[in-house]
């Protein structure tokens, strides 16, 4: 198990090299100054400008620049917002449980519907609820983020008034943050009503978020676990009496479960791409909002910064899928 940790381990290294190359040359392609941006509608002179441009060192060869950014990297260092002056580790930790959050609702929503109606689907193939369920999915998958948010914002805050479509909580309720979830928040402050509305602006971001994951998860369960039931072994537990659900869930689920947590793992990425333009959205005060508006600004260190913490989460998160597949089937690990 040692062995297998640290070789994935190794390949987390070149990844993060490459990451770190994408996320500064990322923002340096996009045309616009950032330090006429920061002036605004000021005029400035030449060389105000160019002295600027020295301090924050973009005035050096871009090889020098990069090995500058890598040298602060290694040291925990990730600079500071053009904008705020603030450190961009300290900003990306203040609208991360945000976006966490919200993440972790849509997961567990993929999870808990996609799962189960994968594997009826698979049980009960060629009727009309496998045809349903997988139609149902592949309508999910193909639905664009943005559309789809804008679709639910109108039939339920414009026609049936049940959601809002902005923020985390009613601006009636004010507590200071605790946990940065605002979940728990409410609940400890002990306000009447607040988790509900906390709860009631969480539904549509989380119901947006979730589809595709969702179906993605629905659709490679069906396809495991068809898999899997067709194996000697299935047939062989069902020749012994056992009972239809101890067969599913514990003979072909379990073993159906690796290429599953794969791809669980692989939704992260998506969930993380996908909450930059549902916060757009609905206005949620998380990273991906947080990202949107530093790119406009032309905020190289929150671009980079926020980039590479980014990847880095999702590197961790498949390191973490990894190991997973050690304990859901050992022989992976020789």
């Amino acid at each position: 198990m040692l062995r297998f940790l640290l070789g994935r381990l190794a390949v987390l290294i070149p990844t993060f090299l490459g990451v770190s190359i994408i996320a500064f040359s990322f923002i340096r392609l996009l045309p616009g100054d950032p330090v006429m941006l920061m002036s605004g509608e000021r005029v400035m002179a030449p060389e105000r400008h160019a002295q600027i441009m020295h301090d924050l060192g973009y005035d050096r060869p871009i090889v020098m620049q990069y090995l500058g950014y890598l040298n602060d990297i290694v040291h925990g260092n990730l600079g500071l917002s053009l904008f705020t002056k603030k450190p961009v580790l300290t900003e990306f930790l203040t609208f991360f449980p945000a976006t966490l959050e919200l993440s972790l609702c849509a997961i567990i929503l993929a999870i808990c519907l996609g799962i189960p109606a994968g594997v009826i689907a698979a049980v009960k193939r060629g009727t009309w609820f496998d045809q349903g369920i997988m139609g149902v999915a592949l309508v999910g998958y193909s639905m664009p983020i943005f559309w789809w948010g804008l679709l639910l914002i109108i039939v339920f805050n414009g026609w049936l008034h049940w959601t809002p479509v902005s923020g985390r909580i009613s601006l009636m309720y004010f507590f200071k943050p605790v946990t940065g979830f605002m979940l728990i928040d409410s609940l400890l402050s002990g306000q009447k009503g607040a988790f509900a509305s906390a709860l009631n602006s969480l539904i549509l971001p989380t119901v947006v978020l979730g589809t595709i994951p969702l179906a993605v998860i629905a659709r490679q369960t069906r396809s495991a676990m068809l898999e899997i039931l067709g194996e000697d072994y299935v047939r062989t537990a069902r020749s012994k009496g056992l009972t239809p659900t101890r067969v599913i869930s514990v003979h072909a689920l379990r073993n159906a479960m690796i290429p599953v947590v794969t791809t669980i793992g692989l939704q992260v990425g998506v969930l993380l791409g996908g909450a930059i333009l549902t916060e757009s959205i609905f206005s949620w005060p998380g990273v991906g909002k947080w990202m949107i508006d530093a790119v406009f600004k032309r905020d190289y260190p929150v671009v980079q910064g926020g980039l590479l913490l980014i990847a880095g989460i999702v590197m961790l998160v498949n390191l973490i899928v990894d190991l997973l597949y050690g304990f859901i089937n050992p022989r992976i690990r020789h």
